[in-house]
């Protein structure tokens, strides 16, 4: 879910032109969802090789990814999740409800030949296991695209990893990247250009959105010890929010008393007792400094042997994703991989 700041947010639509040459820290959980939710057949149904084993995951990532990387450029280091906070548990506990439920009504969409419905139900459906995560991981080795374990939540260490200055920006779709920290944030970052809406049951079409810390801190008068109060007034991923309190309400509360601790009796009654905790799971997140941003080398035979004869890939296309890879790296020095130019 994240924290919803669209009603405030200062953002500048972006191209990926624009982002060529850049390294960004990517939210690994937040995109494999993704490609989980999107890559399916018209009913719904996730790809799978001949034994029935889920790769729609596996197939963004190897032509989808690879051509970021490759056609424009970018440096892509993966962020995967690690323990959750326990104050996740309430959310972790929603979303596998809302799955439950999705898949409910998916199967008695496909038993009224309904598509249109089952496939607006299936993309919330999604379950990335720890088999997936695993295989995503060999995958990147293989293509020799670096990524991190994070001891905690991912988003947390890739917001580190830019602060640190040893990426450009972090990528996520969920604005949580801001109270983390990040100087910069980029959404949207995708060569399919479009997002499934399952509540309109509709596609949008979508354009990379990058959002400076800084500039939208000092749009609003706020800091981002600020920030972080305004999004535990609204509700996070770890408690939930005060009824009728959105955006632009937790906003002008936070410019007008400045802090938690000094709202007025009416609101301050309503805030989680454990607030204190999550401000401090935003400001001082569990992260690692044991990690490296500088790419592997590509594994060709490995990555063929890996999709084609284990998952039952086109031989033909992974072929042209090596060599589209190979062309990259010959035009590239490893400079390139490092932080883009501001």
């Amino acid at each position: 879910m994240g924290v919803n700041l669209t009603p405030i947010i200062v953002k500048r639509v972006t191209s990926l032109e624009a982002l060529s040459g850049k390294s960004m820290a990517v939210d690994a959980f937040n995109v494999l969802h993704q490609f989980l939710a999107l890559i399916r057949t018209r009913d719904g149904t996730p790809l799978s090789d001949p034994r029935g084993r889920v790769t729609s995951h596996l197939v963004g990532l190897v032509f989808r990814t690879t051509r970021l990387i490759a056609d424009h450029r970018m440096g892509l280091i993966f962020v995967f999740d690690g323990k959750p906070p326990q104050l996740k548990k309430g959310e972790v506990d929603r979303r596998r409800a809302l799955r439950r439920r999705a898949e409910e009504e998916y199967a008695e969409a496909i038993e009224a030949g309904d598509l249109a419905k089952a496939h607006s139900k299936a993309v919330q459906t999604g379950r990335l296991t720890r088999e997936m995560v695993e295989d995503s991981k060999r995958l990147l080795d293989l293509l020799g695209v670096p990524w991190v374990q994070a001891p905690s939540e991912g988003e947390a260490q890739a917001a580190h990893m830019a602060r640190r200055g040893d990426v450009w920006a972090s990528s996520s779709r969920d604005y949580d990247s801001l109270l983390l920290g990040t100087p910069r944030l980029v959404r949207y970052l995708t060569i399919q250009g479009q997002e499934w809406l399952p509540s309109k049951g509709r596609a949008r079409r979508l354009e990379p959105e990058l959002i400076d810390l800084e500039a939208f801190l000092g749009h609003h008068g706020i800091t981002r010890e600020q920030l972080v109060d305004l999004g535990i007034l609204m509700g996070t991923d770890f408690n939930d929010g005060i009824k009728g309190v959105g955006p632009k309400t937790a906003l002008k509360l936070v410019r007008t008393h400045g802090r938690l601790e000094d709202m007025p009796e009416k609101v301050a009654s309503r805030l989680p007792s454990e607030y204190p905790e999550i401000r401090r799971l935003f400001l001082e997140p569990e992260v690692t400094a044991d990690y490296t941003v500088a790419p592997g080398e590509l594994d060709g035979e490995g990555l063929i042997g890996f999709l084609c004869d284990e998952r039952g890939f086109s031989r033909e296309r992974v072929e042209s994703v090596v060599e589209r890879i190979e062309r990259s790296k010959k035009q590239r020095s490893l400079s390139d991989w490092m932080v883009g130019r501001p």
